[in-house]
Order: structure tokens, then C-alpha cells, then sequence
């Protein structure tokens, strides 16, 4: 079983820059992704990023083309931590921010079915 916390987003204005965490708790195998999402209200959950939770540097790491160049994920294994680190943020980035983990097969890294855990949720606000 694995337990995943993100931590508070919160309001923050366009242009911005947030940083949102996830601890990741519980026996995890090779291959495991963590990956972050957002869902915005009305509309399907979507892909932001991931990252491969084991393994050594250089790990594999994949974007949304809505984020590439804003947001970056990096993890530090020792705390248990994965990180998104969210700068020149839009209005159109409001949503609730899910972290998530799974073991995607090749090419599905980016699809909500692959992950079977899920935190829960935390509301990012942006103001224009």
C-alpha cells in the first residue's frame, strides 16, 4: 500500500512561482512513477509531469506541453519527497493538484489509468 500527502497549494498571482510537495509512503518496486496531475472544475484530469521514483541519476523525467519551460519535478529520495516546482503561473493554471503513483508501461506515462494511488488533492489559485 501507498500513502501519498501533497502539501496546502494556495492563491498566489499570475507570474508567480509555487512549490508543491508529495511524500510518498510505502513499499514501492522497480519501475513506479510519481506523477502530478490537475483537474480543473468541469473539466478531465490531466497530466502535468512525472517522474521515476527509483533508480539513479540521470532518472527519467516527462511534461505536459502546457508546463514544459514553467514547471519542473524533482524528487529526494531520502525524505520521501517529490516536488513540483511551479513558476510563471497563469490563471489558467488554477486547479486541484493531484499527486499520484503508479508503474506505466512505455508511452503511458501521461495517462491517469496508469497510477493507482492517488493524494488528495490541493487547490492552486491563480489570480490574473
Amino acid at each position: 500500500q501507498v500513502q501519498l500527502v501533497e502539501s496546502e497549494g494556495g492563491l498566489v498571482q499570475t507570474g508567480d512561482s509555487l512549490r508543491l510537495s508529495c511524500e510518498v509512503s510505502g513499499r514501492t518496486f522497480s519501475g513506479v512513477y510519481v506523477g502530478w496531475f490537475r483537474q480543473a472544475p468541469g473539466k478531465e484530469r490531466d497530466f502535468i509531469a512525472a517522474i521515476e521514483w527509483n533508480g539513479y541519476a540521470p532518472y527519467n523525467t516527462h511534461y505536459g506541453d502546457s508546463v514544459k519551460g514553467r514547471f519542473t519535478i524533482s524528487r529526494d529520495n531520502i525524505k520521501n519527497m517529490v516536488y513540483l516546482q511551479m513558476n510563471s503561473l497563469k490563471p489558467e493554471d488554477t486547479a486541484v493538484y493531484y499527486c499520484a503513483v503508479g508503474y506505466p508501461g512505455a508511452g503511458k506515462v501521461a495517462m491517469t489509468s496508469s497510477y493507482g494511488y492517488w493524494g488528495q488533492g490541493t487547490q492552486v489559485t491563480v489570480s490574473s
